[in-house]
């Protein structure tokens, strides 16, 4: 069931908090296609607050708050873009005006977020962190969460959103309620997958032919790709509205900006991750890219592969079995398809 319920006839009340943001992914969001934003606030949805595109101000803007409060609780959606600070920098972050005195993003969070029908984290600063709360974070800010430890927050991480993970998390609310959330409350509909999973370059890692400098056509996993441990669905739903590119496409390696561990744990964003996680080994990636490619060579089927390694070669995967030749050889010969 949705917010309201199949038989409602009313528009869900919508709230979009802008707290320590940059308002990137509510830019990134009016490029949605279908529906385009002007459609979503016209026929969806009644987009009573926003922090960026509002007409009101001042205490216009206070007194919508709080009358959404008073009138609506429990029937409205919060969403919220950005950290939160919490420590004697918290002003750095002000809703507006409220009782003469200043009503910070810390307090206006935990009082709408305290009568929200559903909660929204809207990027990976409101979900998880991201940039705003990276090293050395001075303002002590804090994903959405943090504060509302009591509440489920439905986390839409992204630096910025793909546009339609926030729009499809929104109208599946309205329509049938809670998506299926994965442990770090991501809907699984958006976030189900790793990049590396789907990624059109995979072969190239399963082969061991890596990119070696920017521009060429090979696995980007050396020049510092965090697709492995990435999940988001870029490469198959694209970017740019009509779907046309993203990152890697346009030879860009993945910087992992939908990771709890962004950006911080993602840097040097161009060195490539220390290691991979296959389940009953651990093995540098690059290695597992060159036993992949020993066993294609030799014909052994994927899942075959994957208990070769993970078993009885599990002791043994140190010794480097695919020699720079061999590379150097699956190279020419995928060119010599290609072009």
């Amino acid at each position: 069931m949705g917010l309201d319920g199949p038989e409602s006839k009313t528009k869900p009340v919508v709230l979009w908090l802008g707290t320590n943001t940059c308002a990137g992914d509510l830019l990134s969001f009016l490029n949605n296609n279908n529906p385009g934003y002007q459609t979503w606030v016209n026929d969806y949805v009644d987009l009573r607050y926003d922090y960026l595109l509002g007409v009101s101000q001042g205490p216009q803007n206070i007194e919508i708050l709080d009358s959404t409060l008073a009138d609506l609780p429990g029937r409205y959606i919060l969403i919220v873009e950005g950290t939160i600070p919490t420590n004697s920098y918290e002003f750095c972050s002000v809703i507006g005006i409220k009782n003469s005195e200043y009503w910070t993003a810390l307090q206006a969070v935990r009082e709408l977020g305290a009568k929200a029908g559903h909660i929204i984290a809207a990027g990976t600063c409101a979900a998880f962190g991201g940039p705003y709360a990276a090293a050395p974070n001075p303002t002590g800010s804090v994903p959405l969460q943090a504060i509302l430890r009591e509440r489920t927050v439905i986390n839409v991480p992204g630096c910025p959103i793909n546009p339609e993970w926030l729009m499809g998390t929104i109208n599946h609310l309205i329509l049938y309620g809670v998506p299926e959330l994965d442990s770090l409350n991501r809907p699984r509909l958006f976030y189900g997958q790793t990049i590396h999973d789907q990624c059109q370059r995979r072969a190239h890692f399963d082969n061991g032919v890596f990119a070696e400098n920017p521009g060429e056509p090979w696995c980007m996993y050396k020049l510092g790709c965090k697709g492995p441990t990435t999940y988001a669905d870029c490469p198959s739903r694209q970017w740019n509205t009509e779907h046309v590119s993203w990152p890697v496409k346009a030879n860009t390696p993945c910087i992992g900006c939908t990771s709890p561990e962004f950006p911080d744990g993602d840097m040097p964003f161009f060195e490539h991750l220390p290691d991979v996680e296959l389940p009953g080994i651990r093995m540098q990636a690059n290695q597992v890219g060159r036993w992949a490619g020993l066993f294609t060579a030799l014909g052994i089927g994927s899942h075959l592969a994957a208990n070769i390694v993970t078993g009885r070669l599990a002791g043994n995967y140190k010794r480097d079995l695919a020699s720079s030749r061999r590379k150097r050889l699956l190279k020419k010969k995928i060119l010599r398809k290609k072009f």
